[in-house]
């Protein structure tokens, strides 16, 4: 007889398991008192300090402490996170390991790579984060305190360099519209995250990038970095008086498109545990800590339960696919 791999005894019995109703009065951590019956795994797509990570740290806390296993992070970027997602698409669907990445990321992979080693059908949402406000900044010696002075100075011949945080991010999508609508030459930079992005920035190195909040904060702070404009339709609160890019009168999707962060599990995870991942990621935001963390990366709203989530995704991801494959975005 074919003895099963390992996969597939875990595949069966927790599909077994997904098919037993629950027993009245009983909750989902009664049902499944065997899960989690090891230490979890949250596998971030980017290096340590951004809000990737950051989000994954404070909210993987959170769940450890609701779980009573250790959830242990790890860094696993390059790839535009496509490393990651690899890693987790490939682990057992029972409930100790996750994803945490982030839209364009997600969306863009798609078109980026000819062949990607997995399938967003691959995973099954959990929870969603709003990515907030991403400013733009420029070196303290760049003559432009808004977009149209930067604009103008590529006009003039200026050279203009974008550093990036991954391959078809936000910052990258943000320097081709910005060379179609106007002609300009601005070059992207790729790194492997934003901390060694920002310190380029303010050592004058590159000449602007865009980022997080919380990332970009303390070279304003120093005087090294001026912010000069931030998307979506309302300022950080971190950065009340730089203006949106709608504000300054740019109203083309790419300066008013939300992205997210996100959290996955493999696909084939019971809907139950996605369920109680995704209840207890709710009652962390509740936390006084997690409340703190929100405030001190400027971003206020709550996260977004497994079903919103996906339903988010299903809206804009084709307008983040679209607009990318309109700009015509590559690894280069």
């Amino acid at each position: 007889m074919h003895k099963p791999t390992r996969r597939q005894f875990v595949q069966g019995v927790l599909a077994g398991a997904a098919a037993v109703p629950l027993i009245p009065g009983l909750g989902v951590r009664d049902a499944y008192a065997a899960w989690p019956d090891k230490p979890m795994k949250i596998i971030v797509g980017f290096p340590a300090g951004g809000l990737t990570d950051a989000w994954a740290r404070a909210y993987g806390e959170y769940i450890q402490q609701k779980s009573g296993q250790t959830v242990v992070v790890e860094n696993k970027a390059g790839a535009g996170s496509a490393i990651a997602a690899e890693q987790v698409a490939k682990s057992a669907p029972d409930g100790t390991t996750f994803l945490f990445t982030i839209s364009t990321a997600w969306n863009q992979n798609t078109i980026l790579y000819k062949k990607l080693p997995y399938d967003p059908k691959d995973f099954v949402y959990i929870s969603g984060f709003g990515a907030g406000q991403l400013p733009m900044g420029v070196h303290k010696d760049v003559k432009a305190t808004n977009l149209k002075e930067f604009i103008e100075l590529g006009k003039k011949g200026q050279k203009l360099t974008m550093g990036n945080y991954a391959p078809g991010s936000y910052p990258q999508m943000v320097a081709q519209q910005l060379n179609k609508l106007y002609g300009l030459n601005i070059e992207s930079i790729a790194y492997r995250g934003e901390a060694p992005m920002w310190q380029d920035v303010a050592s004058g190195t590159i000449t602007a990038a865009i980022g997080s909040v919380q990332a970009m904060l303390p070279h304003v702070q120093a005087g090294n970095v001026r912010a000069i404009g931030q998307p979506t339709s309302s300022r950080s609160p971190k950065l009340a008086d730089v203006p949106t890019f709608g504000e300054q009168g740019f109203k083309e999707p790419i300066f008013v498109l939300e992205g997210w962060l996100g959290m996955f599990a493999p696909a084939g995870t019971p809907a139950p545990i996605v369920k109680q991942l995704s209840d207890w990621i709710q009652e962390g935001y509740k936390t006084e800590k997690i409340q703190k963390i929100h405030e001190n990366f400027g971003i206020p709203q709550r996260p977004w339960t497994n079903v919103e989530f996906e339903e988010l995704q299903k809206k804009v991801g084709p307008q983040w696919v679209g607009l990318a494959k309109e700009l015509g975005v590559t690894l280069d």
